[in-house]
C-alpha cells in the first residue's frame, strides 16, 4: 500500500473513531475520550465488541459475568479491530473478547510490519506466549484461553461450486474465477484475508465489498451474485439458510483461534476481574459458539438475552 493510501486509511479511522465519539455524547452516553484512567473498587468496566454476532455475544457475556461480580459493566461495540484495539490500549475499553491468532498477527504486524514473520501457529500455549509478549509493552493483559476456537472461512454458492467444481480454496485459485469479496474493509490488509487469498492460493480478487463479516447483507450479496465469495466464520451457522458452502482451507492459511479476554492491564487488571472471566475458560466449548450464533442470526433473539441464558445453562448465573 502506498504512503498516501496508509495515510488515507489513517484519516479514515481516525474519523470513524471521532464520529462514534460524537454519536455517543450526542446520545447521552459517555464518549471514548471521556472513558479511560484508572477504577478503584467495583467501577464502571467498559467491555469492548467488535461489529460481528459472535464477538457481539460474547462480549454480553464477559459483561454479565463481570456485573454478577460487582462491577457496572456496559458494552461498546466498534466496527473492528483497527478501531477498538487503541481504544483498550488508552483504557477507553477495558476488556475485549479476542481470538489469539488474530490478535497476535495484528500487533505483530503493528509491531513489525505487514511482512513480519508470522508468530501464530496451531500451537495454542506458543501462540497466547507469543501474543502476551506483543501485548505486555502496549499496557493490555492476555488471559488464559478456553477450549472454545473459531476462524476464519470463506463460502461461495453450492450454484457457483458445483459449476466450478470447488472443494477447496486451492480449487477457487485455480479456476481463475475473478472474485469479488463481501467482507469487512480490514480484510484488504489482513494477512490471514485478501492477502493470504491472494499470496497463498492465486485467487484473483477483483474487488472488495465492505459489508462485514459474516453479516446477513454480505451473505445476500453472495447469494444474489453481487459477490462470488464471503468472509465468515467456522462457526457461522446460518450458511444454509442463503445457499452457501464453506471451501476448505486445505493449505491452512487459518490457524485455530481460540477465544480468550484481554484487558487493559491498569484499569482492568485486577485479580478479581481475571477470576470471573477466567470461570468462561472451561465452560465454553466451540459447539456453544455455533449455538449462540444461531439463536441470534437464526433465531432472532436479542445477544443481551442469549448471554443470559448462556450463563444460566452453565451455572454461572442465577435464572
Amino acid at each position: 500500500m502506498s504512503s498516501k493510501s496508509r495515510a488515507a486509511r489513517t484519516a479514515l479511522v481516525a474519523g470513524t473513531v471521532v464520529a462514534l465519539a460524537a454519536g455517543l455524547a450526542a446520545c447521552g452516553g459517555q464518549s471514548l475520550e471521556e472513558k479511560g484512567g484508572g477504577k478503584g473498587g467495583k467501577g464502571e468496566l467498559v467491555i469492548g465488541s467488535a461489529g460481528f454476532t459472535e464477538s457481539k455475544v460474547l462480549a454480553e457475556i464477559y459483561s454479565k459475568v463481570l456485573a454478577d461480580a460487582g462491577y457496572r459493566t456496559r458494552v461498546q461495540t466498534l466496527a473492528n479491530r483497527e478501531l477498538y484495539e487503541p481504544a483498550l490500549e488508552k483504557g477507553q475499553i477495558d476488556v475485549v473478547p479476542e481470538y489469539a491468532s488474530t490478535l497476535a498477527e495484528f500487533l505483530n504486524a503493528k509491531k513489525n510490519g505487514s511482512k513480519a514473520k508470522p508468530v501464530a501457529s496451531s500451537d495454542v500455549d506458543k501462540t497466547v506466549a507469543a501474543l502476551k509478549k506483543l501485548a505486555g509493552p502496549r499496557g493490555l493483559k492476555v488471559l488464559p484461553a478456553g477450549g472454545a476456537t473459531d476462524q476464519n472461512a470463506f463460502a461461495v454458492t453450492k450454484e457457483f461450486a458445483a459449476e466450478h467444481k470447488l472443494k477447496t480454496l486451492s480449487d477457487l485459485g485455480k479456476s481463475k474465477q475473478k472474485i469479488k469479496l463481501a467482507a469487512g474493509e480490514e480484510c484488504e490488509t489482513r494477512v490471514f484475508c485478501k492477502p493470504g487469498l491472494e499470496r497463498t492460493y492465486g485467487i484473483d480478487i477483483t474487488g472488495l465489498d465492505p459489508k462485514g463479516v459474516g453479516t446477513p447483507q454480505a451473505k445476500q450479496a453472495v447469494k444474489d451474485g453481487t459477490d462470488q465469495l464471503v468472509l465468515t466464520t467456522t462457526t457461522d451457522a446460518t450458511l444454509d439458510n442463503f445457499g452457501l458452502v464453506l471451501l476448505k482451507d486445505d493449505k491452512k492459511l487459518q490457524n485455530a483461534d481460540n477465544v480468550l479476554p484481554v484487558l487493559n492491564a491498569k484499569s482492568a487488571g485486577d485479580k478479581e476481574i481475571e477470576a470471573a472471566l477466567g470461570k468462561l475458560a472451561n465452560a465454553l466449548t466451540t459447539e456453544d459458539l455455533i449455538d449462540l450464533n444461531r439463536k441470534v442470526d437464526a433465531e432472532r433473539l436479542k445477544p443481551a438475552d442469549v448471554a443470559q441464558a448462556f450463563l444460566e445453562s452453565k451455572g454461572l448465573a442465577e435464572k
